[in-house]
């Protein structure tokens, strides 16, 4: 029988101090690993794993600045900015945004267009957690009811920005211009850096011109931020700097004056200074509330404004192109007087229509009727004006080339945008030969020249460049730039001052000072029940208490055909004539000139006259009390 092995301690204390050496080298080996890991992280790589670390829990967050404030010549805020609050969203936050969105409906009324529209601003670009307006403008009601409910629910915060706001609605609407908010063809063409924070931009008038200015400088700030990304405190804060604050030339006591004048009508209203070209007063009507593309509207209520007949939304003082009518006729007599068509001495018979040689169709005197030719009797220019007769313009006419005639009238900023800071202004027409050519494919007709004598046919202006006719007559032939910017805190980047404006060349003085006088009996010149008064004598010029040069025009809608005559009552409204007056006061030292434009309005002394009238007395009663 074999005997068993007897344990050898030496053996097995040499295997046990082995392995304990093989494992202590091992643990050895961990540990230096874990140090040398520990240096990696904490000394070589430290600046890197700080950054990453830092950005998990610090987010730099851009600042809106305030935007500059718009006054008046007098320092009344045509627009400022107010603090307003909103119901926000943060949709990280939120785990079920459909039930969200359905409890809040019914707690403070959130419309589908209201949800309509956040879904629109959730699909822009943003930063995570970064709150989106649900409902903008809430008010103090609604806002208690959130903040007791606010335990109910997770991501939605009340939040607190600037908002522009227009102190007078309506009122400036088309003069001041609006912002509106910023939309992704808005992303693609303004600087994301500078726009970080802004949610709404210049889109018309003063706002739009100047919206670089006005703007101001974005800031930024630095927060720690928790798991939820919520602000646990504000580490670092470079604030925003507030845009530019802008006077207009504008005077607000006449732009009230100007709208009341112009009531229910649609029209514009226009007035200048003649000396510096400032714009006084600048009326389309009817206008709309700005505010309500900030605060927002409803879908039912864009609707209505952007498809209504009278378009609220329509700038016509700057953008209205029609045919100017008789008030072109000042600018058609001195072009005669220039080319040496007719001397101030010249007179013909106007017998209430005129023929062309050879002709059977008949032009009319605005005193033709079917039953009784009327007309003007013997006319001169001085007469022809004050009477506007359309015989005799339509006769000089037919005498002057009509390329003497165009050259002429594009002196007064006709066909041009003479304007020196009005946003999207339209250039108007001036048609010639060559135009019409190319853009009708005919030739120029007699015909054609006979109804630009008396302003109508494809002549077409604004009322603004109207209200410039009217300053460069008051001015004696010295033309200025219509302007809105009155002054600046500081010299601003849009301004980049054009060359003067050449004189219109050609009347002598004598011519400038007939041409006045001529339109001074337009208002002065009359007697109750004597035929040669001036047109709109009778309707503003009996008790005038200052002396001032005007123009009436009537211009034609549609085309009457031969043998009819103009019966107002059976034509639709929008078919009906416009009604023009163009004046300057006071006539010897004009120190404002405006034009008056009512849309289907019909004669334009018994209509535009007294509107021009109303707004010349608002702004020179008071200086003539104050002498």
């Amino acid at each position: 029988m074999v005997g068993l092995a007897l344990k050898d301690p030496n053996r097995e204390k040499q295997l046990f101090a082995s392995r304990a050496l093989a494992l202590f080298v091992i643990i050895l080996g961990l540990a230096a690993l874990l140090v040398l890991r520990f240096v990696q992280l904490q000394i070589w790589e430290h600046e890197a794993y700080q950054t990453r670390s830092d950005q998990n829990r610090i987010q730099i967050q851009p600042l809106p600045p305030p935007r500059g404030l718009i006054f008046d010549r007098n320092g009344e805020l045509l627009a400022d900015n107010r603090d307003t609050s909103s119901l926000s969203l943060v949709t990280e936050r939120i785990d079920n945004l459909a039930a969200t969105l359905e409890r809040l409906s019914r707690l403070v009324g959130v419309t589908p267009a209201d949800i309509s529209e956040f879904e629109n601003r959730l699909r822009r670009k943003r930063r995570p957690f970064e709150p989106v307006v649900l409902r903008p403008a809430l008010n103090e009601d609604e806002i208690a009811l959130l903040a007791v409910n606010r335990h109910q629910f997770s991501g939605v915060e009340v939040t607190t920005e600037l908002i522009r706001n227009y102190p007078y609605g309506e009122l400036f609407a088309h003069a001041v211009g609006s912002v509106r908010r910023i939309t992704e063809s808005d992303l693609s063409k303004l600087d994301p850096v500078t726009y970080s924070a802004t949610k709404f931009v210049g889109k018309r008038g003063v706002e739009k011109f100047y919206e670089r200015s006005l703007h101001g400088e974005v800031g930024y700030q630095q927060v720690e931020t928790d798991a939820h990304g919520r602000i646990r405190q504000v580490l670092d804060i470079s604030p925003p700097v507030a845009g530019q604050n802008i006077s207009l030339q504008l005077d607000s006591r006449l732009q009230i004056a100007a709208t009341a004048a112009l009531g229910d009508r649609r029209g514009a209203v226009v007035a200048m200074d003649p000396r510096s070209g400032g714009l006084l007063a600048l009326v389309s009507h009817p206008g709309y509330d700005p505010n309500l593309f900030i605060t927002g509207m409803s879908s039912e209520q864009y609707g209505k404004m952007s498809h209504s007949l009278y378009k609220p939304l329509f700038n016509r003082a700057i953008n209205g192109q029609y045919a100017p009518g008789s008030t072109f006729k000042p600018v058609v007599g001195l072009a005669a007087i220039v080319e040496r068509v007719v001397t101030w001495e010249d007179t013909i018979e106007d017998n209430g229509f005129f023929k062309l040689p050879n002709q059977d169709r008949i032009y009319r005197d605005w005193t033709w009727t079917v039953n009784n030719s009327g007309g003007q009797g013997t006319v001169d220019l001085h007469r022809a004006i004050y009477r506007s007769s359309n015989v005799f313009f339509y006769d000089m006419a037919t005498r002057m080339p009509v390329e003497r005639l165009v050259s002429f009238a594009r002196q007064f900023g006709i066909g041009k945008n003479l304007s020196f800071d009005i946003a999207d202004a339209s250039v108007g027409l001036m048609p010639d030969p060559i135009w019409k050519r190319g853009y009708k494919g005919e030739v120029w007709y007699p015909g054609d020249s006979i109804n630009m004598g008396i302003g109508q046919g494809d002549v077409l202006v604004t009322p603004m460049q109207m209200a410039v006719v009217a300053s460069t007559l008051a001015n004696r032939g010295a033309m200025v730039r219509p302007r809105m910017l009155l002054s600046s805190d500081a010299p601003l980047p849009e301004i980049d001052p054009p060359a003067p404006l050449p004189r219109v060349e050609g009347p002598s003085p004598q011519d400038w000072e007939n041409m006045v006088d001529a339109m001074e009996d337009v208002v002065h010149r009359g007697n109750k029940g004597f035929r040669g008064n001036g047109t709109a004598w009778f309707y503003i010029g009996q008790d005038i208490s200052y002396r001032m040069a005007g123009k009436s025009g009537t211009a034609q809608v549609i085309e009457i055909p031969q043998g009819e005559e103009y019966d107002a009552d059976l034509i639709e409204d929008f078919n009906k004539k416009h009604a023009w007056f163009i004046a300057f006061a006071p006539a010897d030292d004009p120190v404002i000139a405006l034009a008056v434009l009512v849309e289907n309005g019909g004669g334009g002394s018994k209509i535009a006259a007294p509107i021009a009238r109303q707004v010349l007395d608002a702004y020179l009663l008071p200086q003539l009390a104050a002498r």
